[in-house]
């Protein structure tokens, strides 16, 4: 199986690594990982390459709330986004599935496993 391509849009470097390496942790899949810090920075990374999963921070530099999330899904081509969100942003978060978000996630409440099965629950894997 072909890399599963991940773009990773968090201004967190640490919450980013983080991920990356939880994602590392899984034996049975590889993962292909883009990282950008502001939403715009995600935007140009749409442009030049093809994900299959999306990993949206609500809170950039650039971009804050709901309107993070419109804009990446407006210009994802249908790419599955998986929110992360702080404690603080989960009124946004939920706004963000009823707005077509496959998920969201709470950071500092994630594991490998937890990422895992979004992954595969967003590209419809077992």
């Amino acid at each position: 199986m072909k890399p599963i391509k991940i773009l990773i849009v968090e201004d967190n470097q640490g919450d980013a690594r983080l991920i990356t390496e939880m994602l590392k942790e899984v034996s049975d899949l590889d993962f292909d990982v883009s990282h950008a810090m502001r939403l715009d920075e995600g935007l140009k990374y749409l442009i030049t390459k093809e994900f299959d999963v999306i990993f949206l921070d609500l809170c950039l530099p650039d971009s804050e709330g709901i309107e993070t999330f419109n804009i990446m899904n407006y210009n994802s081509n249908d790419t599955p986004i998986i929110v992360l969100s702080g404690l603080e942003d989960e009124i946004y978060a939920i706004s963000a599935v009823g707005r077509g978000a496959e998920e969201y996630l709470v950071k500092g409440k994630i594991d490998s496993q937890t990422l895992v099965r979004s992954v595969k629950q967003s590209l419809k894997i077992s």
